[in-house]
């Protein structure tokens, strides 16, 4: 029931923030349309990061309690996070070739990124071949730890190189028009509304699955 509303809720958010970028906040000046791709990279950004804290924090727990539940938080939220950082790979480019006139440059921000995605892409993939639950669950705990240190270089690469991707957030707050802060702050809220419903989703397929996992084995041992 909770799962089903946040599902209506999400759905509601969504549109709404899609209404704001395409009706509500006028277009950029100096990009025009392409620029409205911004709001949705920006959002899907942050879901990226979120997700990975949430793994970094579940895998701390893990280690700390051995309680099953902080497993699957994790590896739901990194499946989570390795679909939003995807989403992230190709909305950039679409929105660079216009801007820079160029799909890909290994700038510091775009290189960085891509390294967040292979190591939560490794993360899953390695841990899909382990069979045994608890060497499972202790391996994606320590790598979800250590792979989070790529979240703060990705954030601060924009100030400790050299870029030529665009600054949102300086000293002096959002660096856009009161319209554009709005609507993306909105974009924000929608997203993480999203990553919420996908994350209850994600959790009860991989307890099932575990619960699934441990009817075998028990039937195993029996038989």
């Amino acid at each position: 029931m909770v799962r089903k509303a946040l599902g209506w809720l999400t759905f509601v958010m969504i549109l709404a923030a899609t209404y704001l970028v395409f009706m509500w906040v006028p277009n950029e000046k100096v990009m025009g349309p392409v620029q409205k791709i911004f709001y949705f990279h920006v959002a899907s950004a942050w879901i990226g990061f979120f997700a990975f804290l949430i793994v970094f924090i579940a895998g701390i727990a893990y280690l700390s309690t051995r309680e099953r539940k902080w497993d699957i938080i994790g590896v739901s939220s990194a499946e989570i996070g390795v679909m939003f950082t995807t989403i992230v790979l190709i909305t950039g480019p679409i929105w660079a070739r216009p801007t820079w006139n160029a799909w890909w440059t290994w700038d510091p921000r775009l290189t960085t990124t891509l390294v967040l995605w292979f190591i939560y892409l490794a993360y899953l993939l390695i841990r899909s071949s382990i069979h045994e639950e608890e060497k499972k669950a202790r391996f994606s705990a320590i790598f979800g730890i250590i792979g989070f240190i790529d979240v703060p270089i990705v954030w601060f690469s924009i100030r400790w190189w050299r870029t030529i991707h665009p600054v949102v957030v300086d000293s002096s707050g959002f660096a856009m028009s009161s319209k554009m802060t709005t609507t993306l702050m909105f974009s924000l809220a929608a997203f993480t509304f999203l990553y919420f419903y996908f994350l209850s989703n994600s959790m009860f397929v991989e307890k099932m699955r575990t619960e699934l996992v441990g009817i075998k084995e028990s039937l195993r041992n029996r038989f």
